[in-house]
């Protein structure tokens, strides 16, 4: 199912804050080298919303699972305070050495931690406790990683779940796919916490706002 209205995309574009060269780079190497994997990355609209969370939250340490071209963790990281870091996570070594390079050539370079390899063997050693939390990984582990990372997030402190409509399915009567329920279950399952509270903005394939009580 296609969710984004690609005029309407152009047009939020359009009249929000460019991204800056080093994003717009990211963002032409990752359509011109990841095929259909290109929607994956943030992308100008979403990377945006991300960075203006990020400026409004004031972090001083965040947590990405899920680093890929390293365009989103560039985005979050334009909010840390003054001394805080951003630990990124990615299982695949060839993303990992590619946003590690363009990692190097921004003003973050001695900010951004970027670990190589399970999220869910890395979130428990991390002795950090997290204002900020990103989850755009592997969607059958997303409660997973949402369980991991909630106990080491401050109060008040906000998780932000990608990809939480997933593509349309879980808007169909009967959601398929291994993908689809997982990302249902997963909705369910913060929708049920009473932990926290959230809401689902439908920019993208969605993203979900989760803020600690």
């Amino acid at each position: 199912m296609e969710l984004i209205n690609q005029k309407a995309e152009q047009y939020a574009a359009r009249f929000s804050e460019p991204a800056g060269m080093l994003l717009d780079e990211i963002e032409n190497f990752t359509r011109d080298n990841k095929g259909r994997h290109f929607t994956m990355l943030s992308g100008a609209v979403q990377g945006k919303i991300l960075e203006m969370i990020s400026c409004m939250i004031r972090p001083q340490n965040i947590l990405e699972v899920g680093t890929f071209m390293g365009y989103s963790a560039l985005c979050l990281a334009k909010g840390l305070e003054p001394g805080g870091e951003l630990h990124t996570i990615e299982i695949r070594d060839e993303d990992a050495d590619t946003a590690g390079s363009y990692f190097k050539r921004s003003e973050f370079s001695d900010r951004i931690i970027l670990h190589r390899g399970n999220a869910l063997d890395i979130i428990p050693k991390l002795n950090v406790n997290w204002d900020l939390v990103f989850i755009d990984a592997d969607k059958v582990n997303y409660i997973r990683y949402y369980e991991l990372s909630l106990p080491q997030l401050k109060p008040k402190g906000v998780i932000l779940a990608d990809n939480v409509l997933f593509h349309g399915d879980v808007l169909e009567e009967e959601v398929k796919g291994k993908n689809g329920k997982a990302i249902q279950e997963f909705n369910e399952h913060v929708a049920a916490d009473s932990r926290v509270k959230q809401v689902i903005m439908t920019v993208r394939d969605g993203l979900m706002v989760i803020m600690k009580k």
